[in-house]
């Protein structure tokens, strides 16, 4: 295993100290290590590119750049139609965790990411290797010499459980409710008609143990993967029905492809509900910030022509203000303040052929 902190002194005495990235969860004690001041968390993977790009264009100095596989698809195009070769040639460190790595037991969301990273790579001419011991720092100090000499991208993977566990930075907030406890309310203030479409991480994963303890028969999409792009699905799905759709969305999923509510606003009907769970971090990855304390989500969903916005804070608010709230027409957004606390010992949505049958039956 590698201790990241010695990993950070290593790249530090290779002139590498300006971090950008999207949280992981197999990346997580590398970044939790992190100097502040020189980590910047952005909402999606492109825009973390990006902004590698602009500091090097400053400093001359190598970025490094943070994701998990799964974000490879956000990266691609200002890696590859700026930074590549064949364009600027602009040389950025892509520090990935490898979920789904061939021989590793992952979730299905995973596996054929995972089994398509290094051809992924490959193809887009972006020279990578594993990370799996402080030994492979010397095919690092290769790899950072192609990237110098032909200025160029390159690319570190990290698998699981490669990194040592360092003590977890929990950033607590004011708020009271738990996340569980607002799904559980939820549930029961809608009618049976209602199809729900949850995001990505705890959200999905809550849901998913609370219907299936309470032997609920509400019809729900569970958006294991594809990070921020819950609300569109539920979009496309709503302007086909009569009835109600139900968005239960997570502050970084919906800042990883906020342009998503001007469509919503723009071409939704009276039956979208967006309900916006928001606790400031990435909490299933490590509970890193999501900067979504930053965004007056009421005045932003009223410029984008949502009906309503409704604000909840507390168990009285959410009792007083949401039954009532949801019967307006719509589209109507929601923003529920949630304390970072999640169901222990939580399983996950398993079966998705079943359960997409279940869903369109």
């Amino acid at each position: 295993m590698i201790d990241p902190k010695n990993f950070i002194k290593y790249l530090k005495k290779k002139n590498i100290d300006f971090f950008t990235g999207v949280p992981d969860s197999v990346l997580k004690n590398f970044t939790e290590n992190l100097p502040k001041k020189k980590n910047y968390i952005m909402a999606n993977e492109g825009l973390a590119v990006s902004l590698g790009i602009g500091y090097f264009l400053k400093t001359k100095k190598i970025p490094l750049v943070y994701f998990q596989n799964s974000g490879l698809g956000n990266a691609i195009n200002p890696l590859i139609s700026i930074a590549h070769k064949n364009v600027y040639s602009i040389p950025i460190l892509l520090l990935i965790g490898w979920r789904g790595a061939p021989n590793t037991k992952d979730e299905p969301q995973h596996i054929q990411q995972g089994k398509s990273t290094i051809n992924f790579l490959k193809n887009l001419g972006i020279k990578s290797i594993i990370l799996n011991s402080e030994k492979s720092f010397l095919n690092l100090n290769k790899l950072l010499k192609v990237a110098k000499k032909q200025s160029t991208s390159v690319a570190i993977l990290v698998k699981k459980n490669t990194l040592k566990k360092v003590k977890k930075v929990v950033i607590k907030n004011k708020y009271k409710l738990e996340r569980s406890k607002v799904i559980e309310f939820i549930l029961d203030n809608i009618t049976k008609k209602t199809k729900i479409f949850s995001s990505t991480g705890y959200i999905s994963r809550e849901l998913d143990h609370i219907i299936h303890n309470k032997k609920n028969k509400i019809k729900s999409f569970y958006n294991v993967g594809g990070m921020g792009h819950t609300s569109s699905i539920a979009l496309g799905y709503s302007l086909n029905s009569k009835e109600k759709v139900l968005c239960l969305d997570g502050d970084g999923a919906l800042m990883m492809h906020m342009g998503s509510l001007a469509n919503i606003g723009k071409f939704s009907k009276k039956n979208y509900l967006h309900i916006l769970l928001n606790n400031g971090t990435h909490e299933s990855v490590g509970g890193q910030p999501t900067n979504s304390n930053l965004i007056k989500f009421k005045d932003l969903s009223k410029s984008v022509k949502y009906r309503s916005y409704c604000s909840i804070k507390n168990e009285k608010e959410l009792k007083n203000k949401f039954s009532k709230f949801i019967k307006k027409n719509g589209p109507l957004f929601c923003e529920i303040f949630i304390k970072n606390k999640s169901i222990k010992n939580l399983g996950r949505p398993k079966n998705f052929d079943k359960l997409k049958k279940y869903f369109i039956k």
